[in-house]
Parts: structure tokens; sequence; C-alpha cells
């Protein structure tokens, strides 16, 4: 039971090792001589190779016969289905197990190779070999002799050659039968401990010489087989005289054992042999029986005298490893003795093993043609090592001669499998000659070698290689179309197809180039153009033809060289510039642009002025133009003259542009009033005058151009009654309201005349004396009231009635002279009280101030009109060639029983002077900027924002408000002194200079009565500077 137990775990284990070694072994059975196409069995069913799911496989599953190079194989396999039939090719079991033991069972073996290598099994496929009944049982001869001695008694048995079946079992010798035997004579059949059937001869009567010596019978021989096979022979028996004692031989079986390699002569056994008999009968004879293979006839010798057997010729223990020499010794007699020798020939190494490779992948002209691809494992041949030696002598080992990248894996007794052990490059080795080497365990041992020769199929799998990568060249630009710039080269470590490179230019680049696909030669086919494009930086491609094709890239950076191709450029072809006629020697007056596509010294460009102009320097390299002289617009309008820009090329090239110099008016005249000519005229307005008559027409220039000479009219003053208003565009006073009588009298209004100039206005203002009234009969008493006006302080309504009048008679006129006398005594006394008045007065102006009330833009103006007002107080009449007034106006309240009407008082300083006032120069022509004249602040930019005016209320309306002129602190100027003149305290080439003017205030309050209005009107006190 042990034993048993332990055989099944040792048969367990085996399987399990021949499974995880992918080797697996399958037994079919087949008769022989079946047909073509007839199937045996089915793979994958039969190994359960259907469990495996086909995604899960590279290519599909695949069946592979495995035979030696120039076999005829016995069976086909379909390598899509593992389905076995038969072939064309006849299975004759006799043939194929020949030499073997008769009853022995006859094996066919082939491998089978299951791919890919993924599931990759090698099976082994044993069929057996059933015999069919196609073979008749034949004898030795076809007459068959023997001699039987007269004297034989009944009974006796004499052995007959046995008849030879190659067939087995029931198919085999099964009977003899004896035809015509003439009851003499019968046949029976013994078994052999072998097995085998031998027949006997056996006597059934007495003999008789004398009566008949010869008897010719017939044998016949059966197998068992169906359809039954048979086969007969003749035989001859001779009856022999009566010997009485036969030979016997010392040993009837003798066993002897001789090496295979013993020589010709050598001894295999000595027989001995005696008789009983005497004389000639005693003679005994040693011969082979022909029942004895024709094999053991010819390679043994046996001496006919002495009994010695010894070997004819070689013996070949491989051919046949032991002999049966069935050997008779006769005295002359009719019996003679049998003795069996066996003969065993023993094993010596003398067969070098043999070395068998049957190719899984089909070899071509004897190569084998692998992929460099090729996974690992990847299995190439099945190698079947053999050796016809027995025991330790056949045992053999298979290896391979030096390292290479496969390996020799064990699957089967003496079978390995040839697999890749790694990976395969073609670029660097090409072809491998595998020397296979098999070694017996002989002492000595014997060894054979094989070479299998593998070449690596190359595969696409190394892209080309620029030998340069990043290609950096130079071109001259204005190159001629089609100039070869260089070659672009790339290798390919593959072969054949796939190291053939096609050179093509990147989707990058630009249409000036082009690139040879077969040579790679880079071509310009357009002329360059630096100015255009300096650099072009692009991507070359190198691109094998193999399947699928492999690329690579390089780049490639083309510098274009500049040449000196270009002039000079302006950035315009004629300048004008416009500067202030106040403008300093050597200011700025422009800058000159120009540019020069070339590069280097090529793009170095000098600048000068043509025709030795000394008027204006240019500076060579900047290009900024400054006058040598100074502007005066009235004496010379424009400049003109050339610049020329020369490069710095070894051959230059210039280019030259027109330069104007336009001399631009600056805002440095203020108005000058032509009517009234003076402050101290008047106009007659008649009473009757209509509404909206025009009464009088203020008229004042500019000696300035453009907007600078501009002018706008305003009231600033005066006018307290409202009868008056200005146009103020062409400065036509016109009668507001209807005459009425309260509105006789002399009428003050302050004009102010201010320009449009920028940055800043200038200004200036006069008096313009109304007198209400039907005529004027007395000149020179209107002029001293104008005068004694303009020199007090406005306080009260002037109103003086004309003692003539269109209606009067003689008492209005003594009225007129009364009153006139009145009138000059309420004068005197009332300017005899203002002057007592003044000084309080003004001491409250000069403490408003320090309250703040007044805001003035600058405070260095603020000191210069305080420092002047104390020059007013010390004085006590005002100067002749400057007045300025405040006219103060006053709210009354309800309760104030002094005054039964509203009256205002306005406070506003005016700058009056006498000498602006002079003629206007009609000669002077005024020039203005021409309507296409450029946007100057190209080229000069404001340096102070306009004024801005403000009314903003403090108190409720019942308290006093004021108007505030809100300047800025910097760049700001009220007035400007006709003495004074302006200079560019700026250093900036393109803003107008800025002027600042001293500018002298005073504030008298004069007061003036308003028309009658609602006695609840406040009234305003204005505070505004000019």
């Amino acid at each position: 039971m042990d034993l048993l137990s332990g055989t099944y775990i040792f048969a367990v284990l085996l399987a399990c090792v021949v499974f995880q070694s992918g080797a697996q072994e399958k037994n079919y059975t087949i008769r022989e001589e079946m047909p073509e196409n007839v199937l045996i069995g089915d793979l994958l069913k039969d190994l359960n190779l259907s469990l495996i799911p086909d995604r899960s496989l590279t290519t599909p599953m695949q069946f592979k016969l495995v035979y030696k190079t120039g076999d005829v194989p016995l069976i086909r396999i379909e390598e899509g289905t593992g389905e076995i039939f038969t072939t064309g090719a006849r299975i004759d079991r006799e043939k194929l197990c020949a030499g073997i033991v008769v009853d022995a069972r006859c094996f066919y073996e082939v491998e089978v190779a299951v791919l890919p290598d993924e599931i990759f099994r090698l099976v082994k496929i044993r069929f057996l070999i059933e015999d069919i009944n196609d073979n008749a049982p034949l004898f030795p001869a076809t007459v068959i002799n023997i001699s039987i001695p007269e004297n034989s008694a009944i009974n006796s048995r004499y052995a007959l050659p046995a008849a030879i079946d190659p067939d087995t079992g029931i198919n085999g010798v099964q009977n003899y039968h004896l035809i015509k035997g003439q009851s003499i004579f019968g046949l029976d059949v013994i078994e052999t401990p072998e097995g085998e059937k031998m027949p006997q001869l056996i006597v059934q009567k007495e003999l008789d010489r004398e009566e008949k010596d010869t008897y010719v019978m017939k044998v016949k021989v059966e197998d068992g087989g169906f359809p039954q096979r048979s086969s007969t022979a003749i035989l001859q028996v001779s009856v022999a005289d009566t010997n009485d004692n036969r030979p016997v031989f010392k040993e009837n079986e003798i066993e002897v054992s001789i090496p295979e390699n013993a020589p010709v002569g050598s001894s295999v056994t000595q027989l001995h042999a005696t008789d009983a008999d005497i004389g000639e009968n005693a003679k005994i004879h040693f011969y082979f029986s022909n029942l004895i293979s024709n094999m053991a006839k010819k390679l043994f010798y046996l001496n006919s005298t002495t009994g010695l057997i010894t070997i004819k010729e070689p013996l070949d223990r491989e051919e046949s490893p032991n002999h049966k020499l069935l050997v008779l010794a006769s005295d002359g007699g009719l019996t003679p003795a049998r003795a069996m020798v066996l003969v065993n020939v023993t094993d010596i190494n003398d067969n070098i093993p043999s070395i068998d490779i049957r190719y899984i992948i089909n070899p071509i002209n004897g190569t084998v043609v692998l992929s460099e691809n090729a996974p690992l494992n990847t299995k190439i041949a099945l190698i079947t090592v053999t050796d016809k030696d027995a025991d330790h002598n056949g045992r053999v080992s298979c290896f391979t001669d030096h390292e290479v990248p496969f390996r020799l894996r064990p699957v089967f007794s003496n079978q390995f499998l040839l697999e890749t052990a790694a990976y395969l490059d073609y670029e660097s080795t090409r072809e491998y000659a595998i020397k296979l080497l098999a070694a017996d365990a002989g002492k000595p041992p014997l060894n054979q070698s094989s070479m299998l020769l593998i070449k690596v199929k190359d595969e696409n799998d190394n892209a080309p290689v620029f030998t340069q990568p990043f290609l950096s060249l130079s071109v001259p630009e204005n190159n001629s179309p089609g100039t070869q710039l260089t070659k672009i080269s790339a290798m390919d470590a593959d072969s054949g197809r796939n190291a053939e490179i096609n050179y093509l230019l990147g989707f990058d680049a630009p249409s000036e180039f082009n690139l040879d696909h077969r040579t790679g030669i880079l071509t310009a086919v357009k002329k360059l153009d630096r100015e255009k494009q300096e650099k072009y930086s692009f991507t070359v491609l190198a691109k094998d033809n193999g399947m699928p094709p492999l690329m690579t890239n390089a780049t490639v950076l083309v510098t274009v060289l500049d040449q000196n191709d270009n002039s000079p450029v302006f950035t315009h072809n004629e300048y004008n510039f416009y500067v202030p006629e106040n403008l300093p020697r050597h200011g700025t007056v422009g800058l000159i642009t120009v540019t020069d596509p070339d590069y280097g010294e090529n793009s170095a460009v000098i600048l000068s002025i043509l025709d030795a102009n000394d008027d204006f320097t240019i500076d060579p390299q900047t290009g900024v133009i400054r006058p040598n002289i100074s502007f005066d617009r009235e004496k010379q309008e424009s400049y003109t003259f050339y610049v020329k820009a020369e490069d710095g090329g070894r051959i230059s090239r210039s280019s030259t542009a027109k330069v104007t110099i336009n001399v631009v008016d600056v805002n440095d005249n203020k108005p000058v009033f032509v009517v009234p000519s003076s402050n101290y005229s008047f106009e007659l307005v008649p009473p009757s005058t209509n509404p909206g008559t025009v009464v009088f027409t203020v008229v004042a220039v500019d000696n300035d151009t453009g907007m600078n000479a501009e002018l706008r009219y305003s009231m600033v003053g005066g006018n307290t009654k409202g009868l008056f208003i200005i146009d103020q565009t062409s400065g036509n006073i016109t009668l507001k309201e209807k005459c009425v009588f309260a509105d006789l009298g002399l009428h003050r209004l302050v004009v102010k005349a201010k320009d449009l100039g920028q940055p800043d206005s200038l200004f200036n203002v006069v008096n313009v004396n109304l007198f209400v009234n039907e005529s004027v009969t007395n000149a020179t008493l209107i002029y001293e009231l104008v005068r004694k006006n303009i020199e007090t302080p406005v306080t009260q309504n002037i109103e003086t009635t004309d003692a003539s009048s269109p209606s009067s008679d003689y008492v209005k006129i003594v009225v007129a002279i009364v009153a006139g006398t009145i009138t000059v005594i309420l004068v005197i006394f009332i300017t005899a009280v203002v002057r007592c008045r003044q000084s309080p007065h003004l001491k409250a102006a000069q403490k408003n101030k320090q309250n703040s009330e007044w805001v003035t833009p600058n405070p260095e103006n603020r000191q210069m009109i305080m420092m002047k007002k104390k020059k007013k107080k010390k004085k006590k009449h005002a100067p002749k060639n400057l007045l300025l007034n405040f006219v103060t106006i006053e709210e009354a309240k309800a309760d104030d029983a002094d005054n039964n009407r509203s009256s205002v008082t306005l406070d506003l300083p005016i700058e009056l002077e006498e000498q602006t006032m002079g003629k206007y120069n009609w000669g002077t022509t005024p020039t203005t900027f021409k309507p296409d004249s450029p946007d100057l602040a190209r080229h000069y930019k404001s340096a102070s924002p306009q004024p801005t005016f403000q009314i903003q209320p403090e108190t409720p309306l019942n308290s006093k408000h004021h108007i505030i002129q809100e300047l800025p602190l910097d760049n700001t100027f009220v007035g400007c002194d006709s003495i004074s003149k302006c200079s560019s305290s700026s250093s900036d080439p393109y803003s107008v200079s800025e002027c600042s003017y001293p500018v002298t205030t005073f504030k008298t309050p004069v007061s003036v009565h308003t028309r009658p209005t609602d006695s609840r009107t406040p009234t305003i006190e204005i505070y505004s500077e000019i």
C-alpha cells in the first residue's frame, strides 16, 4: 500500500513539473493502414484550451506540428482548430516498429507547439499503432527437410521450423496443420516460455526404412486475424538407418555476454558434446540449425569439429542486443543433439549522441529568421538528443558553446526548447550561429555538435538621428533665388528600406526655403530681405521608409546678414514745427526722427543741415533742432531749410527732408480799447431812446493773432440800475428798459475786454460813461462830474438833470440854475463827508481781508495789494495813470429808517491803465493760424489750467454773500502790465512759456443807488477780484 501511494505521489509531482514547464502529453490510438483525412482527435477540446479567451491573446491561437526536417509526418494538424487528421503517408506498424519485440506495443510520437507565446505549451502526442491482420504467417523456407531414424518410437517428437508472422497478438501465428500425413505422422503445437508456438512432428507408426525411406507432406500455418491468413510449406521426411547412441551436450542452454566492441575472431563460447558410440559413430559434427536468424549466421562462426563459436563480423548492440544460436551436434545419426546459446551483446560507448532539430519557426533555406522585436521566451525549435547506447552511455546533456541571447529549456526526456533569453537588436548583432553540443555520460564521453543559424530581421525600431540637432547658419540678404545654404544629414541605424531617409520641411517652415527630400540640401528659393525678417527658425524632419515610418526633427536657425540696401528714412517727407516767438536762443525747436532698416554701421545715421544754414543747428545723433537766433513773428513768420541723413555703410546712402519752422504767436498783448478812447469820455443817451437801441459800441483790438486776438466783452461794474446790456462779441451796448425820470444823469459802466488766448487769457477794462439826458448844455460840468466820479468812490447815485430840455421854459432854466447850485454845494458837502469816512472804511476793508473774506489766488499779489493800499492812504488823491475802484453793494434791512429803498454796494477791483487807452496801431496786421495748421499739442503743452469761477454761498440769504474767484495757486496771472514782457521759464521745448504779471489793486467803496424794487429784496455784497 505504501509503495502504491509513493508511486502515485511521484506521478502527480511529475505531472505538475511537466505542466509548469509548459509540456504536456496526449495519447491517441489509431489503426495502421488508415486512409487519408481521418479525424483522430481535437487538441483544442482535449487539452481544454477552449477556456482561454481569444481577446486576451495578441494573435489567434495556433497549433504547429513540430517534426524533423525531411521527415514525412503521418498526421497533420489544422493550425487554427487543433484537429488531427491522417495524411496520405502509409501507416505500417511493421515498418515503424521493426526490430522490437513482437509483442511490444508500437508507438508513433510527434510534438505540437501551441502558440502564441502567452499560452505556449509543447504537447507530445503518442499514437499507439494498433495492428491489423495485414501479413500472412510464413515458414522460413518453402521446403522443410528433416531426417528421422527408422527405430523411432511411437509418439516420438521432432521439432519443425516455426513460421513467422509480423503481426502481433491474435493476428500472429495461432495454429499449424499437417496435410497428407498418411496416418504415420501427426502434428502438435507447443508454446515456449517466450510465447512462441512451435510445431512438432509426431511419429504415430513404426517406420521401416527398407519399406519407405521418404515421406512428402504439407504443413499449413494459420493466424487468428480476420480475415484469417495462412501459408503452407512442403515437409519432406527422410527415414535414416538406425544409430544406437546420439550425441549429448554437456549444457543444453548456455548464456554468454560479450561486449559489442569485441574484435572479430574473439571466442564467444566453447560447446562440449559426447557420444557413447565408438569409431565413426562417435565422431561429432557441430552446426547451426537452420532456424537461427540470418543475422546470427552472419555475425557468428561455429567450428564444426571443436564446437567453438567465434565472432565472424563486428557486433552492434544497437542493431541487435542479443542473439539466439541453436547449435546441433550430430554423430552421423538421424537425431542430432540440440543446444541453445543465448548471446547478450553488452553496450560500449561507441555511439555519439545525435541532435535532432525540429523547427517551431519554419526556416528559410536552413536559417531561422527572427524579428528583433520578438518577445522574450520566443520558441524557435525543439531540440531532441538521442544516444543509441544504453544506461549511462545513453544519457545525453545538451547546451550551447558560448553566451548567446538564447537558452535551452528542458521539456521532455532528452528534449529541449530553444527560446530567446534576451531581447534581440539587429543593430548590434544581425546573425547568430548557435552551436549546439550534445554529450553523453560515457567514459570517455562522446559528444556531437550541430549548428543552428538565426538571422535577426530588422524592424523599424530606430528613428533617424540628425548629425546636428540644432543647425545655425547665416546668409547675406538679397541672395539669388535657389542659393544652396547647407546640407542636412541624418543617420538611421536600421537597414534596407527602414534606413532610407526622406527629408521634409516642418509645418512651421516659411515659403522662402526648400529642402530636397533625398539629398537634404536646403536652398533659399526666394530673395531674402533682412529688413522684413532677420531670423528664420523652423523645423526640418527626417522620416524613414519603415512601416510604420519613424521620424525625428531638428531646428534650423537662419540669420539673414545685413547689407546696406536701404537709405535712411525720415518719418515725414516734410517737417513743420511751430515755435513760440519768445523761444530763447538754443532752445529746442523740434526733433527730427530718422530710421534706417539696415543693421549695425549700415543703420548708424548722421544728420546735418544743408546749405550751411547758420540760423539753426541740429544734433547729428539725436536730431534735435535748436535756433541760433531769436524769433520775432512780426519780422519773419517761417524758416525753411533741408536736413540730410547719411548712414555709415561702406558705400553710404543718404536722403533729405524739408524742414519748415513756423513762428507761433504768443499771447503777450492784452486787448487795447479803441472806443472809447479814454475813461473820461461820455456819450449822450436821450431819455426817449427805445429799449433795444444800441446806444454805444465798445471797440478793442489785440496785437496778437488767432485765438489770442479774439475778444469777448462783458460789464463787470456800474450799471447799477440795470439799464444797459452789452453784446459779448460785438461790444454793442443796448438800452434794456425805457428810461424814467429817475434814470436821468450820468451812468458809469465798467466794461471788460478779454481775449481767448491759451493757456492764459489777458484782459483790459474801460469806463463807459453814458449821460442820460435830452442834451448836453454844459459839457465842462459833465466832464468834471466824470472826473470826480472816477476819483471819488461811488457811494451814491449821481443824478444830473440838464437844465435845458426841449419842453423847458424860463422858469425851468432858473430852477435848473438853482438846482445846479444846490447840487454843487451838495457835491462839495458829500465829498467832504466821504473823505472823512474814507479812512475808517479802508480800515474796515483791510480788516475784512484779514478775516479771509477775500480769496486771492496768489499770496504775493495779496501782499502787493496791501502795500499799494498803504501808499494810497498817504496820497490825498488817486493817481492819474491808474484807477482801481471797488463798488460795494450792501443789503438794507427792513427796519432801516434811513433808507426807504434798497441800496446796493458793489466792491470790484478794477484795473485801468491810461497808457493802454492810447490809439491802436492800425498799421500792424495781425496774422492767424492757417486752417490746416497741425495740432500744437504734439509739440507744446499747456503749463497752466484755465481759471474757474464759482459762487459759493456761505451765509443765509439775509446775510452777506460773496462771489469768489477761485484760481490755481501756481502758473496763474490776472492781468499783465503793459511794460512787463513774457519770458520763458520752462525747459520743455514743446511748452508755451509761462507769464507772470504783477498786479496792483485798490479797494475804494462807492455807494450807488439801484432802481426802486421791493423793499424786501435783499442787497447782495459782491467781492470779486479780476
